[in-house]
Protein backbone atom coordinates (compact mmCIF):
# COMPACT_ATOMS: atom_id res chain seq x y z
CA UNK A 1 0.00 0.00 0.00
CA UNK A 2 1.12 3.52 -0.81
CA UNK A 3 -0.07 6.77 0.77
CA UNK A 4 0.72 9.87 -1.29
CA UNK A 5 -1.22 12.41 0.77
CA UNK A 6 -0.57 12.32 4.51
CA UNK A 7 -0.03 15.48 6.55
CA UNK A 8 2.52 15.14 9.33
CA UNK A 9 0.58 17.72 11.36
CA UNK A 10 -2.48 15.49 10.96
CA UNK A 11 -0.63 12.28 11.87
CA UNK A 12 0.53 13.22 15.37
CA UNK A 13 0.14 10.45 17.92
CA UNK A 14 -2.45 11.28 20.59
CA UNK A 15 -0.09 9.77 23.18
CA UNK A 16 2.61 12.30 22.26
CA UNK A 17 0.10 15.14 22.41
CA UNK A 18 -1.00 14.05 25.88
CA UNK A 19 2.63 13.89 27.04
CA UNK A 20 3.35 17.37 25.69
CA UNK A 21 0.23 18.85 27.22
CA UNK A 22 0.98 17.29 30.61
CA UNK A 23 4.59 18.47 30.41
CA UNK A 24 3.79 22.09 29.57
CA UNK A 25 0.43 22.78 31.19
CA UNK A 26 -0.28 20.24 33.92
CA UNK A 27 -4.01 20.69 33.32
CA UNK A 28 -5.93 17.43 33.98
CA UNK A 29 -9.14 18.77 32.46
CA UNK A 30 -7.37 19.85 29.27
CA UNK A 31 -5.76 16.41 29.02
CA UNK A 32 -9.16 14.76 29.40
CA UNK A 33 -10.60 16.89 26.58
CA UNK A 34 -7.65 16.45 24.24
CA UNK A 35 -8.92 13.54 22.18
CA UNK A 36 -12.21 15.32 21.50
CA UNK A 37 -10.35 18.52 20.64
CA UNK A 38 -8.25 16.90 17.89
CA UNK A 39 -10.68 14.34 16.45
CA UNK A 40 -13.26 15.20 13.81
CA UNK A 41 -16.85 14.68 14.95
CA UNK A 42 -20.35 15.82 14.02
CA UNK A 43 -19.43 19.45 14.77
CA UNK A 44 -17.08 19.46 11.76
CA UNK A 45 -19.05 20.83 8.82
CA UNK A 46 -16.41 22.31 6.52
CA UNK A 47 -12.75 22.23 5.59
CA UNK A 48 -12.06 25.23 7.85
CA UNK A 49 -13.60 23.61 10.94
CA UNK A 50 -11.73 20.39 10.16
CA UNK A 51 -8.41 22.23 9.94
CA UNK A 52 -8.97 23.83 13.36
CA UNK A 53 -8.49 20.36 14.88
CA UNK A 54 -5.04 20.20 13.31
CA UNK A 55 -4.19 23.73 14.48
CA UNK A 56 -4.97 22.70 18.05
CA UNK A 57 -2.80 19.58 17.95
CA UNK A 58 0.17 21.26 16.25
CA UNK A 59 0.39 24.01 18.87
CA UNK A 60 1.03 21.43 21.60
CA UNK A 61 4.46 20.38 20.29
CA UNK A 62 6.65 23.33 21.23
CA UNK A 63 10.17 21.86 21.07
CA UNK A 64 12.32 20.81 18.12
CA UNK A 65 12.76 17.36 19.63
CA UNK A 66 8.97 17.01 19.66
CA UNK A 67 8.98 17.30 15.88
CA UNK A 68 11.86 14.88 15.51
CA UNK A 69 9.76 12.36 17.42
CA UNK A 70 6.67 13.26 15.41
CA UNK A 71 8.52 12.55 12.17
CA UNK A 72 9.71 9.20 13.47
CA UNK A 73 6.26 8.30 14.76
CA UNK A 74 4.62 9.05 11.41
CA UNK A 75 7.00 6.67 9.63
CA UNK A 76 6.63 3.97 12.28
CA UNK A 77 2.83 4.19 12.19
CA UNK A 78 2.81 3.92 8.39
CA UNK A 79 5.09 0.89 8.61
CA UNK A 80 2.89 -0.72 11.27
CA UNK A 81 -0.10 -0.32 8.95
CA UNK A 82 1.71 -2.34 6.31
CA UNK A 83 2.61 0.50 3.94
CA UNK A 84 5.30 -0.04 1.33
CA UNK A 85 5.89 3.68 0.73
CA UNK A 86 4.60 6.96 2.13
CA UNK A 87 4.88 10.62 1.22
CA UNK A 88 4.58 12.90 4.23
CA UNK A 89 3.84 16.57 3.78
CA UNK A 90 4.18 19.45 6.19
CA UNK A 91 4.44 23.21 6.31
CA UNK A 92 7.55 24.26 8.24
CA UNK A 93 6.16 27.80 8.47
CA UNK A 94 2.79 26.67 9.80
CA UNK A 95 4.43 24.43 12.40
CA UNK A 96 6.86 27.20 13.35
CA UNK A 97 4.03 29.71 13.87
CA UNK A 98 1.95 27.29 15.91
CA UNK A 99 4.80 25.91 18.02
CA UNK A 100 6.96 29.03 18.41
CA UNK A 101 9.97 27.58 16.56
CA UNK A 102 12.12 28.66 13.61
CA UNK A 103 11.08 27.06 10.28
CA UNK A 104 14.59 25.74 9.65
CA UNK A 105 14.62 24.08 13.07
CA UNK A 106 11.36 22.35 12.17
CA UNK A 107 12.75 21.09 8.86
CA UNK A 108 15.93 19.78 10.44
CA UNK A 109 14.11 18.05 13.28
CA UNK A 110 11.48 16.39 11.11
CA UNK A 111 14.02 15.30 8.50
CA UNK A 112 16.20 13.71 11.17
CA UNK A 113 13.32 11.83 12.74
CA UNK A 114 11.98 10.63 9.39
CA UNK A 115 15.40 9.51 8.16
CA UNK A 116 16.13 7.58 11.34
CA UNK A 117 12.76 5.80 11.32
CA UNK A 118 12.99 5.09 7.59
CA UNK A 119 16.40 3.47 8.07
CA UNK A 120 15.15 1.52 11.08
CA UNK A 121 11.99 0.16 9.41
CA UNK A 122 13.14 0.01 5.80
CA UNK A 123 10.10 2.04 4.74
CA UNK A 124 10.94 4.52 1.95
CA UNK A 125 9.62 8.04 2.54
CA UNK A 126 9.24 11.15 0.41
CA UNK A 127 8.84 14.57 2.04
CA UNK A 128 6.65 17.29 0.52
CA UNK A 129 6.92 20.93 1.61
CA UNK A 130 3.65 22.83 1.95
CA UNK A 131 3.33 26.51 1.12
CA UNK A 132 0.44 28.00 3.15
CA UNK A 133 -1.72 30.06 0.82
CA UNK A 134 -3.53 31.90 3.64
CA UNK A 135 -0.35 33.88 4.40
CA UNK A 136 -0.35 35.43 0.92
CA UNK A 137 2.02 35.48 -2.07
CA UNK A 138 4.76 37.54 -0.39
CA UNK A 139 4.97 35.02 2.42
CA UNK A 140 4.88 32.21 -0.15
CA UNK A 141 8.18 33.48 -1.56
CA UNK A 142 9.69 33.42 1.93
CA UNK A 143 8.29 29.96 2.58
CA UNK A 144 9.78 28.67 -0.65
CA UNK A 145 13.08 30.24 0.35
CA UNK A 146 13.18 27.96 3.40
CA UNK A 147 12.35 24.99 1.18
CA UNK A 148 15.11 25.79 -1.31
CA UNK A 149 17.64 26.25 1.52
CA UNK A 150 16.92 22.62 2.44
CA UNK A 151 16.32 21.40 -1.12
CA UNK A 152 17.83 17.94 -0.54
CA UNK A 153 15.11 17.16 2.04
CA UNK A 154 12.15 17.56 -0.32
CA UNK A 155 10.79 15.71 -3.34
CA UNK A 156 7.91 18.14 -4.03
CA UNK A 157 6.08 21.30 -3.02
CA UNK A 158 2.38 21.71 -2.27
CA UNK A 159 -0.05 24.61 -1.85
CA UNK A 160 -2.58 24.19 0.97
CA UNK A 161 -4.95 26.22 3.12
CA UNK A 162 -8.12 28.15 2.39
CA UNK A 163 -8.46 27.28 -1.29
CA UNK A 164 -11.87 28.94 -1.59
CA UNK A 165 -10.57 32.27 -0.27
CA UNK A 166 -7.10 32.58 -1.84
CA UNK A 167 -6.86 31.85 -5.60
CA UNK A 168 -4.04 29.87 -7.21
CA UNK A 169 -3.04 32.60 -9.64
CA UNK A 170 -1.34 34.62 -6.89
CA UNK A 171 1.21 31.84 -6.39
CA UNK A 172 2.21 31.18 -10.00
CA UNK A 173 5.66 32.85 -9.71
CA UNK A 174 6.48 30.94 -6.53
CA UNK A 175 5.61 27.59 -8.08
CA UNK A 176 7.52 28.42 -11.26
CA UNK A 177 10.61 28.84 -9.04
CA UNK A 178 9.88 25.52 -7.35
CA UNK A 179 9.63 23.73 -10.68
CA UNK A 180 12.85 25.38 -11.87
CA UNK A 181 14.53 23.95 -8.78
CA UNK A 182 13.48 20.47 -9.86
CA UNK A 183 10.68 19.98 -7.34
CA UNK A 184 7.55 18.08 -8.25
CA UNK A 185 4.22 19.87 -7.68
CA UNK A 186 0.99 18.83 -6.04
CA UNK A 187 -1.73 21.33 -5.09
CA UNK A 188 -4.76 21.19 -2.80
CA UNK A 189 -7.80 22.01 -4.94
CA UNK A 190 -11.33 20.88 -5.65
CA UNK A 191 -12.13 20.24 -1.99
CA UNK A 192 -13.58 23.48 -0.61
CA UNK A 193 -13.53 25.18 -4.01
CA UNK A 194 -15.06 24.06 -7.31
CA UNK A 195 -13.63 22.53 -10.48
CA UNK A 196 -12.08 25.82 -11.59
CA UNK A 197 -9.64 25.53 -8.69
CA UNK A 198 -8.48 22.16 -10.04
CA UNK A 199 -7.99 23.56 -13.54
CA UNK A 200 -6.04 26.51 -12.13
CA UNK A 201 -3.82 24.19 -10.08
CA UNK A 202 -2.84 22.34 -13.23
CA UNK A 203 -2.71 25.26 -15.66
CA UNK A 204 -1.24 28.00 -13.46
CA UNK A 205 0.90 26.10 -10.96
CA UNK A 206 1.89 23.07 -13.01
CA UNK A 207 0.36 20.51 -10.65
CA UNK A 208 1.25 16.93 -11.57
CA UNK A 209 -1.09 15.68 -8.85
CA UNK A 210 -4.02 17.35 -7.09
CA UNK A 211 -4.80 16.96 -3.40
CA UNK A 212 -8.43 15.79 -3.21
CA UNK A 213 -9.70 17.33 -6.47
CA UNK A 214 -13.05 15.60 -6.06
CA UNK A 215 -15.11 18.55 -7.28
CA UNK A 216 -13.54 18.09 -10.69
CA UNK A 217 -16.38 15.61 -11.14
CA UNK A 218 -18.71 18.61 -11.65
CA UNK A 219 -17.04 19.39 -15.00
CA UNK A 220 -16.93 16.55 -17.58
CA UNK A 221 -14.54 18.48 -19.81
CA UNK A 222 -12.13 18.91 -16.94
CA UNK A 223 -12.26 15.18 -16.27
CA UNK A 224 -11.23 14.58 -19.87
CA UNK A 225 -8.28 16.95 -19.45
CA UNK A 226 -7.14 15.32 -16.22
CA UNK A 227 -7.25 11.90 -17.87
CA UNK A 228 -5.42 13.10 -20.98
CA UNK A 229 -2.73 14.88 -18.94
CA UNK A 230 -2.40 11.97 -16.51
CA UNK A 231 -3.00 14.14 -13.43
CA UNK A 232 -3.52 11.93 -10.39
CA UNK A 233 -6.08 12.96 -7.76
CA UNK A 234 -5.10 12.16 -4.17
CA UNK A 235 -8.51 11.13 -2.83
CA UNK A 236 -9.16 10.70 0.91
CA UNK A 237 -12.61 9.17 1.36
CA UNK A 238 -13.05 9.64 5.10
CA UNK A 239 -11.66 13.18 5.15
CA UNK A 240 -13.78 14.19 2.14
CA UNK A 241 -16.94 13.02 3.89
CA UNK A 242 -15.97 14.78 7.13
CA UNK A 243 -15.25 18.10 5.43
CA UNK A 244 -18.45 17.81 3.34
CA UNK A 245 -16.48 17.75 0.10
CA UNK A 246 -18.40 14.51 -0.49
CA UNK A 247 -21.92 13.70 0.71
CA UNK A 248 -21.11 10.11 1.67
CA UNK A 249 -19.09 7.02 0.80
CA UNK A 250 -21.64 5.50 -1.60
CA UNK A 251 -22.15 8.85 -3.32
CA UNK A 252 -18.50 9.88 -3.27
CA UNK A 253 -17.21 11.48 -6.47
CA UNK A 254 -14.56 8.76 -6.73
CA UNK A 255 -17.10 6.75 -8.75
CA UNK A 256 -17.38 9.48 -11.37
CA UNK A 257 -13.63 10.05 -11.40
CA UNK A 258 -12.86 6.40 -12.01
CA UNK A 259 -15.63 6.05 -14.59
CA UNK A 260 -14.06 8.94 -16.51
CA UNK A 261 -10.64 7.27 -16.42
CA UNK A 262 -9.08 9.90 -14.16
CA UNK A 263 -6.07 8.55 -12.23
CA UNK A 264 -6.91 8.18 -8.53
CA UNK A 265 -4.78 7.29 -5.49
CA UNK A 266 -6.40 6.59 -2.11
CA UNK A 267 -4.85 8.51 0.78
CA UNK A 268 -5.41 9.19 4.48
CA UNK A 269 -4.99 13.00 4.51
CA UNK A 270 -5.00 13.45 8.32
CA UNK A 271 -5.08 10.09 10.14
CA UNK A 272 -5.40 11.47 13.67
CA UNK A 273 -8.43 13.80 13.36
CA UNK A 274 -10.04 11.44 10.85
CA UNK A 275 -9.30 8.42 13.07
CA UNK A 276 -8.22 6.36 10.10
CA UNK A 277 -5.34 4.46 8.51
CA UNK A 278 -4.71 3.63 4.88
CA UNK A 279 -5.76 0.02 5.43
CA UNK A 280 -9.04 1.38 6.80
CA UNK A 281 -9.46 3.65 3.76
CA UNK A 282 -9.19 0.62 1.50
CA UNK A 283 -11.70 -1.29 3.63
CA UNK A 284 -14.14 1.62 3.49
CA UNK A 285 -13.58 1.98 -0.25
CA UNK A 286 -14.71 -1.62 -0.73
CA UNK A 287 -17.38 -2.02 1.95
CA UNK A 288 -18.87 1.46 2.19
CA UNK A 289 -18.09 3.06 -1.17
CA UNK A 290 -18.67 -0.17 -3.07
CA UNK A 291 -15.47 -0.29 -5.13
CA UNK A 292 -14.61 -3.76 -6.41
CA UNK A 293 -11.31 -5.39 -5.33
CA UNK A 294 -9.95 -5.32 -8.89
CA UNK A 295 -10.66 -1.57 -9.07
CA UNK A 296 -8.77 -1.02 -5.83
CA UNK A 297 -5.84 -2.99 -7.22
CA UNK A 298 -5.65 -0.57 -10.12
CA UNK A 299 -5.94 2.39 -7.74
CA UNK A 300 -3.03 1.01 -5.69
CA UNK A 301 -0.96 0.57 -8.85
CA UNK A 302 -1.72 4.14 -9.87
CA UNK A 303 -0.49 5.42 -6.51
CA UNK A 304 2.89 3.85 -7.19
CA UNK A 305 3.03 5.20 -10.72
CA UNK A 306 2.31 8.74 -9.45
CA UNK A 307 4.90 8.70 -6.64
CA UNK A 308 7.37 11.57 -6.62
CA UNK A 309 10.47 9.50 -5.83
CA UNK A 310 12.15 6.59 -7.64
CA UNK A 311 11.64 4.46 -4.51
CA UNK A 312 7.88 4.89 -4.81
CA UNK A 313 7.69 4.49 -8.57
CA UNK A 314 9.74 1.30 -8.40
CA UNK A 315 6.76 -0.35 -6.69
CA UNK A 316 4.50 0.12 -9.74
CA UNK A 317 3.66 -3.10 -11.58
CA UNK A 318 4.41 -3.31 -15.28
CA UNK A 319 0.72 -2.87 -16.14
CA UNK A 320 0.21 0.13 -13.83
CA UNK A 321 -1.35 2.10 -16.69
CA UNK A 322 -4.47 -0.01 -16.21
CA UNK A 323 -5.09 2.05 -13.05
CA UNK A 324 -6.80 4.57 -15.29
CA UNK A 325 -9.35 2.13 -16.68
CA UNK A 326 -12.96 3.18 -16.09
CA UNK A 327 -14.68 1.40 -13.22
CA UNK A 328 -18.08 1.28 -11.59
CA UNK A 329 -19.25 0.44 -8.06
CA UNK A 330 -19.52 -3.24 -7.23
Amino acid sequence: MIDLHRHLEGALRPSQLVEALARDRHDPEAIRRLRDDVAADETVDSLVSYLRRIDHATALLTRAEDWERAGAHAVEDAYDDGLDYVELRLSPWFVARQAGLHPRAVVDAVAEGVAAASARTGLPVGLIAIVVRDLGPASAEQQLGTVLETRDVWCAVDLAGDEAGVPCVEFAPTFARARDAGLHVTVHAGEAAGPRSVADAVDLLGAERVGHGVRAAEDPRLLDRLRERDVTLEVALTSNVQTRAATGFRTHQVHDLLAAGVPVALSTDNPTPSRTRLSEEYRRAEREAGLAPEVLQRVAAQAARAAFTPAGRSLAPADASSAQDPAAPA
